[in-house]
């Protein structure tokens, strides 16, 4: 749990390291400052900022294209300041052409993120799990790559770029355009959406040498092997990105709906096994709160 007064550093070069290291980093989807302590606290070595959590969670709608680039980077850098492990963010489609996207690598780094996705939708952009997506021609999305890579002033700052035109003109079309973005200047290459476990075998097989993210959101269209499978494939990276927000809004819905029952939160909240308001403020950080009172007494 990060110091409230501390800036800690080395956390882009701590994700390059585990990258490196030959096993998949698993990051968890958070979607605002509790979940990311959450999965700190759970010990992980990485959190994943979705972008589909953050629309849930800030505007309770669907991840279509709806919140900006400032809105995206509040939520990270509320993120990045309670915990000490690297945060990786969806920063969507860089918000608009190479020249937005030069501003967006910027205000994430000073935000505080390890690392960073770019995708190549057409704006307003879709969750990539979604049907309808379109994307721009290659070479705009190539030359967003290179601003992006001009752009950031941390050279470990990681650079992941996402295709989605899988979906648009099938899995070949998506290992080129890795491919390409790989040459732009990319650090880690992100084929979203393989529908079939030949597809993710094929990706995994055609880009073996990059550094290469799995997606896994459940109920998605891509299958979800075992960790040990994805192991084996090589990739470096792996997210969940919707299990913390499904958990949550499935226990929220349980608690209100025997509330609504009941007229009490009574037995649900047994059942759920949650904690007690004094373990909830520790979650949050009341020891912290009381060292720095005494400091400061």
């Amino acid at each position: 749990m990060a110091d409230l007064l501390s800036h800690p550093t080395g956390r882009r070069a701590r994700l390059r390291s585990l990258l490196d290291s030959g096993r998949p980093v698993v990051a968890p989807g958070a979607y605002d400052a509790l979940t990311a302590r959450l999965v700190e606290q759970a010990g992980f070595d990485v959190v994943y900022m979705t972008g589909f959590g953050t629309t849930a969670s800030l505007l309770g709608r669907p991840d279509v294209g709806l919140l900006g680039q400032a809105e995206m980077v509040d939520n990270a850098r509320r993120m990045t300041s309670v915990v000490d492990v690297p945060l990786i963010a969806d920063a969507d489609t860089g918000y608009g052409n190479p020249i937005n996207v030069i501003r967006t690598v910027r205000e994430y780094e000073q935000a505080g993120v390890a690392g960073l996705h770019l995708e190549d939708q057409v704006m307003p952009k879709k969750c990539g799990h979604l049907a309808g997506k379109q994307v721009v021609p290659l070479e705009e999305m190539t030359a967003k790559i290179r601003a992006a890579v001009d752009a950031r002033t941390d050279p470990d700052l990681v650079l992941i770029a996402r295709t989605d035109v899988g979906q648009v003109s099938g899995v070949d079309a998506a290992i080129d355009r890795a491919r390409a973005f790989a040459e732009a200047g990319a650090d880690v290459l992100f084929v979203e959406a393989p529908t079939s476990g030949d597809d993710l075998e094929k990706v995994a097989s055609e880009l073996s040498g990059y550094k290469l993210v799995f997606n896994g959101a459940e109920g998605g269209r891509t299958p979800i092997p075992p960790l040990s499978r994805l192991t084996e494939l090589g990739f470096a990276l792996v997210l969940y990105p919707v299990s913390t927000l499904l958990a949550a809004a499935s226990g929220v819905r349980e608690m209100l709906t025997h509330l609504a029952k009941e007229g009490s939160p009574t037995g649900a909240l047994e059942q759920l096994d949650v904690p007690g308001l004094d373990a909830f403020t520790e979650i949050v950080g009341i020891s912290e709160i009381r060292e720095l009172e005494e400091r400061y007494r």
